[in-house]
């Protein structure tokens, strides 16, 4: 089936996550203090390493919003406490913070993680527990949909697993559209880095470019753990593509580019919005000059949403920018919020007593969370993905990342 891409023309909508009601007070439990009962929301991602730029800025808006619940009294006799457990991007540590959420009784849900191959490691732990997961950055289809998505036969495959973020199953389509309708490229070399991730972009983008008529000239995979990639690049140059898509994230990615460029690559590195960080631009300098990221919903800064976090972000003086999943963790921790005021709403303003059963309403509440936040309208579909699938394309020029298109990609 043939995919278009529509432009969107970006509405002004109201700051509503941060400035709606307080409900009813919450009855007395075992967990209060002070005549306040404190819940915890635990936060995963990469707060060392490679991907530490995007994690910081993931842990800090998500931080943010819990401040603005407790400032605003959002859930009224209920403090939030945030608690953040670094991944450094690995599948075995998301596990291990996963398990450590769930066996402590004040942890209600959790935000994260970045990477979807850690999000994979998760899920489970956080479904047998009832505990529910919001993730601002996973993007890999299969995490909602099953692994059978590319058939056409989707089956959610765990219930507490929620996210903020759209999917590659759209994100690579977009990008690939954007490169042969509107840029006019006809050939590429795809390469990723073989994780859940880098593989499923990559792929998508593919299909979607020999579809409308663009020729794949080559294909490789790289180690992201390495950073010479000269016989890859030296492989590039030979084909002679207009442009390189790469399936991957920045460490890799723009070390990849720097070399390909110095090997005779004439076109642009195109990637998704792991690649959309100025630490892209820091590790590939001059050669990052052109290059293409795409990412999830559009630019914050166009968004009347958006205004209030980031004049609040920048006066709490968090030490590093919120980056490319800023927006999408500060809503992943107020749908948490919210999904606990709504089940205090449901009785009487009161939550269970018991963790276990407040954990489980919370995950089914969180399937009718609605709200105007700072990516825009907040709410999930049956598949436990963001209703909103708006996309942005961002180019290098001057040595930063500015938005060249924003829209929305519908399949007919």
């Amino acid at each position: 089936m043939r995919h278009r891409s529509l432009l969107i023309i970006t509405t002004a909508v109201a700051a509503g996550s941060l400035t709606l009601s307080a409900c009813g007070s919450r009855g007395d439990d075992s967990g209060k203090s002070g005549g306040e009962t404190t819940l915890t929301i635990g936060l995963d991602a990469p707060l060392s390493g490679d991907l530490s730029a995007l994690g910081q800025g993931i842990r800090n808006s998500a931080d943010l919003a819990v401040k603005t619940a407790n400032k605003k009294k959002e859930v009224d006799g209920v403090t939030f406490k945030l608690q953040p457990l670094d991944d450094a991007a690995q599948p075995s540590s998301g596990q291990q913070n996963a398990n450590k959420f769930v066996a402590d009784d004040k942890v209600v849900g959790a935000v994260g993680p970045l990477n979807s191959n850690v999000g994979q490691s998760m899920q489970k732990v956080f479904d047998k527990a009832g505990m529910v997961e919001v993730s601002p950055a996973n993007t890999a289809p299969e995490l909602t949909q099953g692994t059978d998505w590319r058939t056409g036969t989707k089956k959610r495959p765990f219930k507490s697993y929620f996210r903020t973020s759209t999917t590659d199953a759209i994100q690579g389509p977009y990008a690939a559209q954007y490169m042969y309708n509107e840029k006019k490229l006809k050939k590429v070399y795809v390469i990723d880095d073989k994780k859940t991730y880098g593989k499923g972009l990559a792929a998508t983008f593919k299909q979607e470019f020999e579809d409308l008529g663009g020729k794949v000239v080559g294909t490789d995979h790289v180690d992201p753990k390495e950073k010479d990639f000269t016989a890859v690049a030296n492989k590039v140059a030979e084909a002679k593509p207009d442009f390189v898509y790469y399936g991957g994230e920045y460490p890799a990615g723009a070390p990849l580019a720097d070399q390909a460029k110095k090997a005779g690559l004439k076109g642009p590195v195109v990637g998704g919005d792991a690649l959309f960080s100025a630490e892209y631009v820091k590790l590939a300098k001059k050669n990052s000059e052109g290059d293409i990221a795409s990412s999830v919903g559009a630019p914050l800064e166009t968004l009347d949403s958006a205004k209030e976090f980031t004049k609040n972000y920048k006066a709490a003086g968090y030490k590093l920018p919120y980056e490319a999943y800023g927006g999408y963790a500060y809503d992943a921790t107020w749908s948490i919020i919210q999904a606990v005021k709504a089940v205090a709403d449901k009785n009487d303003g009161k939550l269970p007593e018991d963790m276990n059963e407040t954990r489980e309403q919370v995950v089914a509440a969180m399937q009718d969370v609605k709200f105007d936040g700072v990516s825009g309208t907040v709410g999930f579909d049956k598949f436990g993905d963001t209703t909103n699938k708006q996309l942005s394309l961002y180019e290098v020029k001057d040595g930063e990342h500015k938005p060249v298109k924003t829209g929305t990609f519908e399949e007919n």
